[in-house]
């Protein structure tokens, strides 16, 4: 019997995005549940002693863009190491798949996650203009009301409930994927993901 993957993540995050279609693809593989959790990492960065970018050393600057290079060369995918738009304010994006889960199912808003992604690190697009996330709503099949639901109070208790399930699962980056309990946190852990799933099914 398959597992449920807890996925924590952003969609503004490279690491998120490596590693966004293989953990979907690592789940369907081994019969396990995807459980999406978007969460606001700017709440959960100063609880764990992390630190957004441009507040980390020169050096960590430095070796995250040969790190990203390292895996776009290694997974083949495109990435664009400094795109237009990031830093981004994720927020109302983030907000936006939270509505979109709720009405819609964890598939679909997991599909909107990919394609949010793919506009910040491939095709540079504002995902903080409501327009551009209008656009991908509808790009993606989505209701438009989802742009506006993103706002209201239901979808902003889902939301606070998300970061504090981070929280209280000990998540501190993301990607996070958490299996019964257990972290395993960024895309370049996926291989653990995979091998705890199998050996968990027997």
């Amino acid at each position: 019997m398959g597992r449920t993957i807890e996925y924590f993540f952003v969609p503004n995050s490279p690491w998120t995005w490596l590693g966004h279609q293989r953990v979907r693809e690592i789940a369907r593989a081994t019969g396990s549940t995807l459980d999406p959790v978007p969460f606001d990492l700017g709440q959960v960065f100063p609880l764990s002693g992390g630190l957004p970018l441009a507040k980390r050393a020169p050096q960590r600057q430095a070796y995250r863009l040969v790190e990203l290079r390292r895996f776009r060369e290694h997974l083949a995918m495109p990435l664009n190491l400094t795109p237009r738009y990031f830093p981004v304010n994720a927020d109302l994006a983030t907000r936006t798949l939270v509505a979109v889960q709720a009405a819609d199912g964890p598939e679909r808003a997991l599909d909107l996650a990919g394609a949010l992604l793919r506009a910040v690190w491939v095709d540079e697009r504002d995902i903080a203009d409501a327009g551009t996330l209008a656009a991908l709503l509808a790009e993606q099949g989505l209701a438009p009301q989802r742009l506006a639901q993103a706002d209201e109070p239901d979808t902003a208790a889902r939301y606070a409930a998300n970061t504090q399930r981070a929280i209280e699962r000990g998540v501190f980056g993301a990607p996070t994927y958490v299996i019964d309990g257990e972290l395993f946190w960024g895309q370049d852990r996926l291989d653990f993901v995979e091998r705890r799933l199998r050996a968990a099914a027997g």
